[in-house]
C-alpha cells in the first residue's frame, strides 16, 4: 500500500460520500479532532503507568472514541454509513467527570492552567477539545452532523479539565488560583 495517493494534489480529499476543498469546515472539524487525539497521545505519555494506571486506561478508550468523532463528522450526509457516538458515550463522560473530580479538593475559583506536566498538557487537550466543538458548531450550522459528537466534545472538555486538576492531585501540586477570581463554582455535595 502506499502512503501517498496524490489524489489530494489539487486541494481536495474525499469524505465519506464525496469529495471537498481541504479547508472545507468538515475537513476543520474533523481535523481539529484529529489534532486532539494528538495531543491526548502526548500527554498520556507523560504519565506514570503506576500513579495513572485508571486514568490512561479510560483515555485509551477516549481516544477509540475520538477516531470515531471524526468518522462521524466525516460522513458527507446521514444514512450513507452509520453513526458511531451514541448517547451512551457522553454519559459515560458524565461517569468518569464524577469519578475523577471526587479525587480533588474543592473548586470555588477560577485556576490557571499548569502545575504538573501532566496537568499541563491537559489543560491543552481543553481548549484544543473546545476549539473541535466550535469547528462543529460551524459546521452544523450549514449541514448535517451527528449531534452526539458535538455534545460528546462537550462533555469532553469538562473531563479534561477534571482530570487535569486530578493530574496536578495525584503529583501533590496544588492548583493555582486566578487571583483575581471572585467564588465562581459551587462547592462538591
Amino acid at each position: 500500500m502506499n502512503i501517498y495517493t496524490r489524489t489530494g494534489d489539487a486541494g481536495q480529499t474525499g469524505i465519506i460520500g464525496g469529495r471537498v476543498d481541504k479547508d472545507d469546515i468538515r475537513v476543520e472539524a474533523y481535523g481539529t479532532v484529529d489534532e486532539l487525539n494528538c495531543f491526548l497521545g502526548q500527554a498520556m505519555s507523560l504519565m506514570e503507568e503506576a500513579k495513572f494506571n485508571d486514568l490512561l486506561t479510560d483515555l485509551r478508550q477516549i481516544q477509540h472514541e475520538l477516531f470515531d468523532c471524526g468518522h462521524d463528522l466525516a460522513i458527507a450526509k446521514s444514512g450513507i454509513r452509520p453513526y458511531k457516538v451514541f448517547a451512551e458515550m457522553v454519559v459515560h463522560l458524565e461517569t468518569l467527570i464524577d469519578q475523577y473530580d471526587a479525587e480533588t479538593e474543592d473548586l470555588t475559583r477560577f485556576i490557571l492552567p499548569g502545575g504538573s506536566a501532566v496537568s499541563s498538557a491537559l489543560h491543552i487537550c481543553r481548549t484544543v477539545c473546545r476549539r473541535a466543538e466550535r469547528r462543529v458548531v460551524t459546521l452544523a450550522r450549514t449541514q448535517e452532523i451527528n449531534e452526539e459528537v458535538r455534545k460528546y466534545l462537550n462533555r469532553l472538555s469538562d473531563l479534561f479539565f477534571t482530570i487535569a486538576r486530578n493530574g496536578n492531585s495525584r503529583n501533590g501540586i496544588a492548583d493555582v488560583e486566578y487571583e483575581r477570581s471572585a467564588e465562581v463554582f459551587r462547592r462538591k455535595k
